[in-house]
């Protein structure tokens, strides 16, 4: 089953990441020396994330490569230590995001 172009699959590797669709992380690629900005949508069958970029273009990066937002404003933290966290924190970005959107 898809959803917004994600199977299943892919979507429950993002809850076990501590991650959900559409939110911001950045990353780097091999081509490019600087962090990137862009938005989660799955995790693929080989393992990476899919994320898409400032411009659009859907991304395939290797997780060792993203970081998400820590727990303070402008924090990045490598996206391995979040998914090693309980799922508490996954609660609280949607907690926060939810609060945000109002």
């Amino acid at each position: 089953m898809k959803a917004g172009g994600a199977d299943a699959a892919g979507l429950e590797a993002l809850e076990t990441l501590g991650l959900v669709p559409g939110e911001q992380v950045r990353f780097r690629r091999s081509d490019r020396a600087r962090w990137q900005v862009g938005v989660v949508a799955c995790v693929e069958r080989d393992g990476s994330l899919r994320v898409t970029d400032g411009n659009g273009a859907a991304r395939t990066v290797p997780l060792a490569w993203v970081q998400v937002q820590g727990r303070r404003p402008a924090q990045w933290e490598p996206l391995a230590d979040r998914a090693q966290r309980p799922s508490q924190l996954h609660l609280d970005f949607e907690h926060r995001h939810r609060r945000s959107h109002q």
